[in-house]
């Protein structure tokens, strides 16, 4: 691949998708860009994400029923959705990298990767629902 020229609205999204703990969308990402780049297009935020996912710089999440999102951890992790509010949450499963090992010892091939989605209701969301039902 020829040497990648430098762009500081792709370093400022490569930072602010690092500096994020919630896993933004493309849109979110959009609005806090268009602080420091008031003439910057969402067109120019979706290539630069691609891009960064291609480059393996970030990964891609996508979401049943809610727009993708962007993570700066590349290491196979696993993931709680909520099914209301769709924010996405890392978990740390070790159990789960050893279920990979036993997978890959027992499997006539090589897995380069997985996936773990866990789905459900957040505490934001039950509480929020607790509140509700007392009201």
């Amino acid at each position: 691949m020829a040497t990648l020229k430098y762009s500081r609205q792709r370093e400022y999204i490569r930072e602010y998708v690092r500096s994020c703990k919630e896993h933004p969308t493309a849109d979110s990402i959009y609005g806090k860009m268009k602080e420091e780049f008031p003439n910057i297009s969402l067109g120019t935020v979706y290539r630069n994400l691609s891009l960064l996912v291609e480059l393996g710089e970030i990964t891609k999440i996508s979401v049943d029923n809610g727009p993708e999102r962007f993570d700066c951890n590349t290491k196979p992790h696993s993931h709680f959705v909520c099914t209301y509010c769709h924010c996405i949450q890392d978990m740390d499963l070790p159990e789960i990298d050893g279920l990979v090992k036993k997978a890959s010892k027992d499997f006539c091939g090589k897995i380069s990767s997985h996936r773990t989605t866990f789905y459900g209701i957040c505490k934001h969301c039950l509480e929020e629902q607790k509140l509700l039902k007392s009201t």
